[in-house]
């Protein structure tokens, strides 16, 4: 059976209860989208793909460290204002 909408990987949230098995077993090879009230609300992917998706790429050093900006002129001074009055 075909999701509850039109696209073949957009179900309604009706359609997606009514089919979580179904709606699960597609999202093994292709992300689903659940609709609400006619706009994407959650997409379903795989636990492959999620993992895939947030597995971290290397540190924030490292990440810094390959920055086409590091050994450019940059002007980084702080600023020695000092701190706002947060009382009312």
């Amino acid at each position: 059976m075909l999701p509850s909408t039109h696209d073949d990987r957009s179900w309604t949230v009706a359609g997606a209860k009514a089919k979580l098995s179904e709606v699960m077993e597609r999202a093994q090879s292709v992300p689903q989208t659940i609709t609400r009230n006619g706009k994407p609300s959650v997409v379903v992917v795989s636990a492959e793909e999620w993992q895939r998706k947030t597995a971290r790429k290397g540190s924030l050093a490292e990440f810094l460290l390959n920055s086409p900006l590091r050994g450019t002129d940059l002007d980084l001074d702080r600023q020695r204002d000092e701190p706002r009055d947060l009382s009312l």
